[in-house]
């Protein structure tokens, strides 16, 4: 796994930053799954390009050229009356247009991208969360401990694909009780204290499908029927129900995958005892390890996060930074230790206020200059950790949030050459990315509108594929 992930990383940074085909790579890095090399059965296609790698000699635009090709575009109504826009070439760092690129914009789902860069940083690319299973305090009774895992499956039908399952730990714990029956589950989802829902949110987020809960104990993102909501994505742009009580709705999956009935089955909150208590002959000690099942590594959990735009992710992605840098595992903590590993890379930490990490909040304030920073830094070959984050970027006209945009001639530019986070709240809309130049020169930008007129979704998303496609077209010099 560690081979592939570099492999990948290396194709994806220094002198040929190749973006390739997302489908294939997903399936590169899953867990406990057989090489998919050893047979030719199971052998998959290679990753197709999308994006070529960029002409190391091509022509960087100049600012003039840059500021000619965009600034009648920014005038656009449906732009609304604060737009706010940076451009830098990937490879110099260097800004080549800025309008309020240091003011601080409501970034919406554009977030997830500081989000990525900061916990690939934190945590590394590698990195898998644990879910647990320890004996409780009386005989029979397992504890199950959550790490943050998201993505956790309760079986093989679970939302997203080769996650961790409860059905595998279940087996785990079963094997290691031996001869003792389980008698009850108690949930500990301690680990990430504090309010659930994030401040600045709307009123219909917590309700609304595209939210949920926070909780570091959940199965398929909080979603209650995962079978339904995987069939009907696409036409639902990922809403679902979602359990009010994550962790307790995963505890009451687990009780009955132990053969729990009736009232044995009834799940309730607590605390997981400290190992460390001397075993007795017929049952393990209070604190023992039962089992574990790990997540996807952080680079397979960043893509996903990514490419569909999963807020619960995000959230969960914001605490492994809070974790990482001795920070409550909070929507407060989360947030500032964000604003450290920023920090760290030396960026402008003063130029991001976040009060989450998927961008549902209000609350939040990004620079442009920021994002282009980041992207710039993932993508200069100088932290190669970080460039995960290309992996699930949307293209242009082919995949994700951008799969339906592109398709007509005043943008056509751009197709398949365009390849950005997009963010989207009443009002509220932002593009922040790559783009490959006519001459072949790679530009990172982020355009941000935090005050639309009301009821102008569709025309303001085209205005903001307008400004990007004319960055394709041109050569800007």
């Amino acid at each position: 796994m560690a081979v592939l992930a570099v492999v990948l990383l290396l194709a994806l940074v220094g002198a040929g930053l190749a973006v390739v085909r997302p489908g294939p790579v997903a399936g590169w890095l899953g867990a406990d799954r057989p090489n998919p090399r050893t047979t030719a059965e199971a052998a998959e296609p290679e990753p197709v390009p999308v994006l070529a790698g960029p002409d190391a000699n091509a022509p960087e635009p100049t600012p003039d050229g840059v500021r000619a090709a965009l600034e009648p575009l920014l005038r656009a109504p449906e732009l609304g009356s604060r737009v706010n826009v940076s451009v830098a070439d990937v490879t110099t760092g260097r800004s080549l247009y800025a309008r309020g690129g240091d003011d601080g914009t409501v970034p919406a789902s554009v977030t997830k991208l500081a989000t990525a860069v900061t916990v690939l940083e934190a945590r590394g690319p590698d990195h898998r969360i644990p879910t647990r299973a320890v004996a409780g305090a009386n005989p029979g009774e397992v504890v199950l401990v959550g790490g943050g895992d998201p993505t956790l499956a309760v079986d093989g039908d679970g939302f997203y694909p080769d996650a961790a399952r409860l059905d595998d730990l279940a087996r785990q714990v079963k094997q290691a009780l031996g001869g003792t029956a389980p008698t009850r589950v108690t949930v500990d989802s301690s680990l990430f204290p504090g309010p659930v829902y994030g401040p600045g949110w709307d009123p219909d987020i917590p309700t609304g499908g595209f939210g949920a809960a926070i909780s570091a104990l959940m199965t398929d993102g909080a979603r209650r029927d995962p079978r339904t909501a995987k069939k009907n994505f696409d036409a639902s742009h990922g809403w679902a129900e979602r359990a009010a009580q994550p962790d307790l709705a995963a505890g009451r999956a687990f009780a009955g995958l132990l053969g729990l009935t009736g009232a044995a089955a009834e799940v309730k909150r607590g605390t997981a005892p400290a190992a460390g208590a001397a075993p007795s002959a017929a049952a393990p000690a209070p604190g023992a390890e039962l089992g574990k099942v790990e997540s996807l590594p952080m680079i397979r959990l960043v893509d996903l996060m990514i490419t569909d735009s999963d807020n619960v992710i995000a959230e969960a992605m914001a605490r492994q930074v809070a974790l990482a840098r001795d920070q409550p595992a909070s929507f407060v903590g989360g947030a500032a230790a964000m604003d450290i590993v920023i920090g760290e890379l030396g960026l402008s930490a003063d130029e991001i206020t976040l009060s989450d990490g998927s961008g549902l909040s209000r609350s939040n304030r990004i620079s442009p200059s920021l994002l282009t920073d980041l992207i710039a830094l993932a993508g200069n070959g100088t932290h190669p950790e970080l460039a995960a984050i290309f992996g699930g970027l949307p293209v242009a006209a082919w995949s994700g949030t951008l799969g339906g945009r592109y398709q007509v001639p005043a943008t056509a530019a751009g197709a398949g050459v365009v390849r950005a986070k997009t963010g989207t709240l009443t009002r509220v809309h932002a593009i922040a990315g790559l783009v490959t130049t006519a001459d072949g020169r790679l530009l990172t930008f982020a355009v941000l509108t935090d005050q639309v007129p009301p009821d102008s979704l569709d025309d303001t998303r085209r205005a903001l594929d307008r400004i990007t496609s004319a960055l394709a077209r041109c050569g800007c010099r």
